[in-house]
């Protein structure tokens, strides 16, 4: 790995970092680096999840007044994520996440949707929604899955669900989202380190941008009111979307 390539790494994990940490998609900026400094996709994928973990950390961490009060959601949240990021892991370090490069697009359209859409949306599912729904944790247990398995605009999508399923300002729920999605990529990271193909240097390089970004994402992230959010999440994950029904 050279100076330049490291640097290019680190820069999009900054990128990366941030864009996790606000809104999601920050795979879309980090994957594509790894395979520039010459990793194979597969490589690529489980040192992106190792590198992506010190940043969600960091971001999480940023988003501490938020999760005040949490602590017994976080709980409830993370018991199906992880048990769905330890079946992704698995399947991962088996197969190939090829399956997922041309669903992953509508997946995300329909996230974007939902958080677009929210308020009418909550109010036709009126009181079949709560954190007790079992789609709702059917969807927790998924995102999960997927997460490990292939984790493109994993935040997103896990922002959605909580968003349509949990009454609460939205800030408190990204912030929910970004300790889920910080859980799901260490429990890959663990498993990817053990029997994964990881690259350490890239990984290093990557983490290292990914705390600087995931300090400023929760910096700007904290600061950005709900519709806001809400729109700018969306309009991110469209394009990230674009990106990838045009150059999957």
């Amino acid at each position: 790995m050279t100076g330049v390539e490291a640097g290019l790494v680190a820069g999009a994990g900054v990128l990366a970092g941030a864009a996790n940490t606000i809104a999601g998609g920050g795979s879309l900026l980090s994957y594509p680096a790894l395979l520039g400094a010459g990793l194979n996709p597969l490589a690529a994928n489980v040192t992106n999840s190792v590198g992506l973990v010190p940043g969600l950390l960091t971001g999480s961490h940023g988003y501490r007044a938020e999760l005040a009060g949490q602590g017994r959601r976080l709980v409830h949240l993370l018991v199906p994520t992880g048990a769905g990021a330890v079946a992704g892991t698995a399947l991962l370090l088996s197969t190939s996440p090829g399956v997922f490069t041309h669903i992953v697009p509508w997946l995300i359209l329909v996230a974007c949707l939902a958080l677009l859409f929210r308020p009418a949306i909550s109010r036709l599912v009126g009181d079949r929604a709560g954190e007790s729904s079992p789609v709702f944790r059917a969807g927790l247990v998924l995102g999960g899955v997927y997460g490990a398995y292939f984790g493109a605009a994993m935040s997103l999508m896990l922002l959605a669900l909580l968003a349509l399923y949990v009454r609460d300002a939205l800030q408190r729920l990204n912030a929910a989202k970004v300790v889920c999605s910080a859980a799901v990529n260490a429990i890959a990271a663990i498993g990817f380190a053990i029997f994964g193909p990881v690259s350490w240097p890239d990984a290093l390089a990557l983490a290292a941008g990914t705390v600087v970004g995931g300090v400023l994402g929760a910096a700007l992230g904290r600061r950005t009111p709900d519709t806001a959010l809400r729109y700018g999440v969306a309009a991110v994950g469209i394009g990230v979307a674009l990106k990838l029904l045009i150059a999957p």
